[in-house]
């Protein structure tokens, strides 16, 4: 069982999930565009109309609409789908192993592992969309304010990407082998021994913590490569521009929000790199 199967099996419902997330996320990031105009409307309201005032705040409550109505939708939606995508491929992972005549324990972890291409599906495919549409929303809407800003986050990208591409190499291993230990975890509970049940978990959580490790080196990093952006932010927005109180919200709204969906990254690659140790394993069972 490959994620490119499953993609063609419920293409249709997947796409539509994904539409909704991609309208949902395009109308937030492009909320502090919209109200960084408001703010400026505002504070003019004593020298200018106040329906000078109503096109901005339009604008700004439309976007924010959008993004809720999307999303409460979505919510509702994605159960539906998913739920019933669970379902089909819990039948499938017990169809093959019967036909590999593979032990009961291998069948209900590997059944177990399974859902998490669900999880993949319905959590992490929106969360790379969502933090994609973040990082390139707030470097698109950065560079109209000053090119100078948004240059400053592209390059310091590059030195984010490489860490994250160490992390990954380090925790493919690791990925593995915690799959590895919890195949065996319903014998674990068939001895009855509370003892080895305890040395199994025990085992399961060296690789687990060595992934924490890594991910939180590849965090500090990520911190400290997005530090650097805040000095060239702070440099360019105060010393070189004369930037409105609106723009300025604008652009620190945007800066945020490249930080926080850039040292979201390493969380999402795990289980990527996790989901895929677990498709090749389903894989080998088809072959």
């Amino acid at each position: 069982m490959r994620l490119l199967d499953i993609l063609r099996r419920f293409r249709r419902g997947i796409f539509v999930a994904l539409v909704l997330v991609v309208i949902e996320h395009v109308a937030w990031i492009a909320e502090p565009a919209a109200f960084g105009p408001v703010i400026d409307a505002w504070l003019e309201k004593d020298v200018q109309p106040h329906a000078h005032l109503l096109v901005p705040l339009g604008i700004w409550i439309g976007l924010f609409a959008v993004n809720s109505i999307v999303g409460s939708l979505r919510r509702s939606i994605d159960q539906r789908i998913y739920l019933r995508m669970y379902a089909d491929i819990a039948a499938i992972v017990a169809r093959t192993a019967q036909e590999q005549k593979l032990s009961m324990s291998q069948t209900a972890a590997r059944a177990d592992l399974s859902r998490q291409f669900i999880t993949f599906f319905q959590y992490r495919v929106p969360e790379v969309l969502e933090q994609v549409i973040a990082i390139g929303g707030a470097l698109v809407s950065l560079a109209f304010f000053d090119w100078r800003i948004s240059l400053a986050c592209f390059f310091v990208t590059v030195p984010i990407v490489i860490t994250i591409q160490v992390y990954r190499t380090k925790v493919t291993k690791l990925q593995s082998s915690v799959h590895d230990t919890m195949e065996h975890s319903y014998e674990m509970f068939a001895t009855q021994d509370p003892e080895r049940v305890r040395a199994y978990y025990l085992e399961l959580a060296k690789p687990q913590q060595k992934i924490a490790n890594w991910g939180a080196g590849a965090f500090g990093m990520v911190r400290f490569f997005l530090l650097l952006i805040f000095l060239v932010v702070l440099y360019v927005a105060i010393d070189l521009d004369n930037f409105s109180t609106g723009n300025i919200y604008s652009i620190v709204a945007y800066i945020w929000t490249f930080i926080t969906s850039s040292e979201y990254l390493p969380e999402l690659l795990e289980s990527w790199t996790a989901l895929r140790d677990i498709s090749a394993r389903l894989r080998a069972e088809e072959d």
